[in-house]
């Protein structure tokens, strides 16, 4: 740790004002400016509450306000006092029977409150009969406790919504229902540096977090969110990310209210280089199912959530520790001038264990240069092993060889990261090994990481000398060393090339939209034929086929496409053909021909399938069979897939996904996440395949997904022909479901 000295897409009224983003950080919040909206009429920018007056209110109203010795409300008003007073605000307890509240005086009732107030917080079991009165008190916040809301049910969800509905009608905004006092935490204010803020959706996950001040380590603020009704996670990101005292944003998130409203305010993070570190409840059905329980909102599918936090720069990582190291890295550690890492212990042993782990993380090992491990065998004996790891055999560290060799490895100009395991405190050399890795870290801008690895944490050098500089990260365990190292590199290669995709989405329907929605039929399946229609409006490629309704009509269409033909079966009850016998491949005659349409047409009528016709098709020469196609998330809306396509999509299951909009370098990415990603360099003497027109595909799939994906459940175009390169890309069959 770094020391211390130094539920369901929804888009409400507000998401209709949104601010321009792209500035630089610091600086300050523009808000409520009129929105800029894609094609499908969404948002492009995040609307960013003002929230400085419910952090830092200058009056408070505490409604159900005591002071009555062991009733739970007394000792909540305490704290909001307490709190009150380190923030400096003034308190007005609400009761309707008590004359003063810990000698405060208590009025009656909201509208007699003697002045405006920015914060009220709420100790009532039903909060909808106050609301009205809020807003007609003009309130600008509150916070509600109570219980009982969406995580209960669907009665529980129905009084939630009757509850969001009251606060957008009143003007103010709400934290809660279902939240705890966290806001309200006591925060160190002797510790300096970058800050961490908080946001949790169980207040008691958030914990471990807040305990880094313990360490050392600043925390700013703390969003415990629970049910959403109206402030949410993006609320709070977006907010955050303008902070100039914040350097990291870690998250606890069991679910999130409005997928769209979390990229947009992960996006404003990114721009401004704020990094956001996330645990993400719903790798499982079972922590998915959990999690809707506790909080009442949709998990989303875990591979499109892992997808989308992946395109914004969110680093997802699955453990509270890991959260909390890889965050405090984060807010405080500075840019890497190298990505190598070089591993130094006092134990060859452990060294080889830990390089090991960290190659295995995806962290790059330089091989020291032989000048540089000639430098190194001056302190260290010519037997132990220099190159990376570094091994210094124990006694060097218990003398000045300690420091000089330390100095050496960071002055490599491979190196940007320094890691040193200490498997267990053996003094007096653990005291001066720590003490040369404080003093070299003060004097260098690369990272220096420490894992101290004793199961007791007391000693004098891990809590004293450690954890009292501001320059070097400690680690109680490899496994979150290696995580926030990776992460740490990981945000810095992100933010430097970061594009916002939302910047280049289209605002305006393309002329392929409007020849489009003429071809779509609402809650229905299209025919091949119309699917392929669809797909060359959009100018995605699609063999020269005819459809026909008789045998000599399909003879002549094989004359005019082209011998040998594909023969298949078109109608919109067929979604696979295959399996029926209603695909017939390599016809070069026009006997064949007849016989095949004769043969299509009785398949299908014994199978009981419509048809609108035969088509007719060009037969495409050899290829990469892939995969592309749209589907719609309940959590993120249209979704893009693309992956290896035929039989393979079913049995292996190699796709990569991503949630519009996104630009090429995107589109490269998820080629280069499939793990048969081999198969389009060429492999066993086949000619590598056209990328450059499998990625325009990818392109064009995601302009229909913005475009008409509200009007599509799904398309899936497979297989998708890749030929060699130079020779483009051809959808070979496509099915299109309508909303």
């Amino acid at each position: 740790m770094l020391g211390s000295t130094h539920g369901t897409l929804t888009t409400d009224s507000r998401r209709a004002r949104v601010i321009a983003c792209g500035e630089q950080r610091p600086g300050p919040a523009v808000h409520d400016r009129v929105a800029d909206l894609d094609v499908s009429g969404r948002p492009l920018h995040a609307d960013v509450p003002d929230l400085s007056r419910f952090f830092r209110p200058e009056s408070v109203a505490v409604i159900g306000a005591s002071d009555a010795e062991g009733r739970p409300n007394t000792g909540i008003t305490r704290q909001l006092l307490d709190w009150a007073g380190r923030v400096g605000a003034r308190v007005h307890p609400v009761h309707p029977t008590r004359p003063s509240v810990f000698g405060l005086p208590c009025v009656p009732g909201i509208a007699e409150l003697p002045e405006e107030v920015d914060l009220a917080v709420l100790l009532v079991a039903d909060p909808l009969p106050l609301i009205g009165e809020l807003g007609e008190a003009k309130v600008k916040f509150a916070v509600a406790f109570a219980s009982g809301f969406a995580e209960t049910g669907e009665a529980g969800a129905a009084a939630q919504e009757r509850l969001a509905g009251a606060v957008r009608r009143s003007g103010l905004r709400l934290l809660g229902p279902n939240t705890n006092l966290n806001a309200f935490e006591r925060f160190r204010e002797d510790l300096s540096g970058p800050a961490v803020a908080l946001i949790t959706q169980s207040g008691h996950q958030g914990r471990p977090v807040f305990a880094l001040q313990e360490l050392g380590v600043r925390l700013s603020h703390w969003a415990p969110t629970g049910n959403e009704a109206d402030l949410e996670t993006a609320d709070f990101l977006s907010w955050f990310a303008e902070q100039p005292e914040v350097g990291a944003i870690a998250c606890y998130v069991e679910g999130l209210k409005d997928g769209r409203a979390f990229l947009l305010a992960a996006d404003r993070a990114a721009r401004r280089g704020v990094p956001v570190v996330a645990v993400k409840v719903g790798r499982t059905e079972t922590g998915a199912r959990t999690a809707a329980s506790h909080t009442g909102k949709l998990t989303g599918a875990d591979d499109v959530v892992d997808a989308a936090l992946r395109q914004y720069g969110v680093i997802r990582v699955d453990a509270l520790d890991e959260l909390q190291d890889t965050a405090a890295l984060l807010a405080r550690a500075r840019a890497p001038l190298a990505d190598g890492v070089v591993v130094y212990s006092i134990s060859g042993g452990t060294g080889a264990h830990v390089a090991d782990l960290a190659a295995g993380a995806g962290l790059r090992l330089p091989r020291l240069s032989p000048q540089k491990q000639a430098e190194l065998h001056q302190w260290i004996p010519e037997y132990l092993h220099v190159a990376n790891p570094v091994d210094n055999g124990g006694h060097p560290v218990g003398d000045a060889r300690g420091r000089k060799i330390i100095d050496a490895i960071l002055a490599d100009p491979a190196v940007g990261v320094l890691v040193c395991p200490v498997t267990g405190p053996f003094p007096p050399l653990s005291d001066r090994l720590v003490r040369d890795l404080v003093a070299a870290a003060e004097e260098t801008d690369k990272l220096v990481c420490v894992v101290w690895g004793s199961p007791v944490g007391t000693e004098a050098a891990y809590r004293e000398v450690l954890l009292g500089s501001s320059r070097v990260a400690t680690f109680r365990t490899v496994g979150n060393c290696l995580t926030a190292v990776r992460a740490w590199l990981d945000h810095h290669r992100f933010v430097s090339d970061y594009r916002s995709p939302f910047d280049e989405a289209p605002r305006t329907p393309s002329p392929s939209c409007r020849k489009a929605e003429a071809l779509m039929q609402p809650g229905h399946r299209l025919s091949e034929h119309a699917a392929k229609q669809l797909l060359r409006a959009y100018g995605i490629r699609v063999p020269r086929e005819q459809l026909v309704t008789s045998a000599a009509a399909a003879v002549r269409a094989a004359g005019q496409v082209g011998y040998p033909v594909v023969m298949k079966a078109s109608g919109a009850q067929i979604a696979h053909k295959t399996e029926l016998g209603l695909v017939k491949i390599g016809l070069t005659s026009a006997s064949q021909v007849r016989d095949a349409y004769r043969e299509l047409t009785d398949i299908a009528r014994y199978e009981g399938v419509g048809l609108d016709g035969v088509l007719v098709c060009q037969m495409v020469g050899q290829g990469v069979e892939m995969m592309a196609g749209v589907t719609h998330d309940d959590l993120f809306g249209p979704t893009v897939t693309v992956g290896l396509g035929g039989i393979l999509v079913e049995v292996l299951r190699d796709a990569a996904v991503r949630v519009p909009p996104f630009g090429e370098d995107q589109a490269r990415a998820m080629l280069g996440e499939l793990r048969g990603r081999a198969l389009l360099s060429g492999v066993r003497g086949r000619p590598p395949a056209d990328v450059e027109a499998l990625v325009e595909v990818i392109l064009r799939v995601q302009r229909m997904a913005l475009e008409l994906g509200d009007s599509i459940a799904e398309l899936d175009i497979n297989p998708l022909m890749v030929l060699p390169r130079g020779q483009g890309a051809v959808a070979l069959d496509a099915l299109v479901v309508c909303r």
